[in-house]
């Protein structure tokens, strides 16, 4: 089962529901240029996710999350903790992301 949220490209949810429950992940959203009309072969897809609150993960394990995703995706990713975001000092930025990000996963 995959999800399209450009016309240039399909996102294999099994495969990330999967990826999800591996990493504890509780919300999976996308924003940025996958959600746009300026999103290209070359564009990298931008992913905002939520841990579960007991879950903790090391900067290697990041490291690994970010690889195995792009491997999912077949693209260049860049994973954000939304938890990062909602505490971020750039309320623009904030306020952008979460008002425009597209979730595609929720843990049941």
């Amino acid at each position: 089962m995959t999800t399209t949220l450009n016309r240039n490209f399909n996102i294999p949810l099994k495969k990330i529901a999967e990826f999800c429950h591996k990493w504890e992940i509780i919300e999976f959203a996308v924003f940025g240029s996958i959600l746009r009309d300026d999103f290209s072969s070359d564009s990298d897809i931008d992913c905002l996710v939520k841990f579960s609150e007991n879950s903790y993960w090391s900067l290697f394990d990041r490291v690994k999350m970010k690889e195995e995703l792009a491997l999912i995706l077949n693209r260049k990713v860049d994973l954000v903790n939304r938890k990062s975001i909602e505490n971020s000092e750039n309320w623009l930025r904030e306020q952008e992301i979460l008002k425009t990000n597209k979730v595609i996963y929720v843990k049941e």
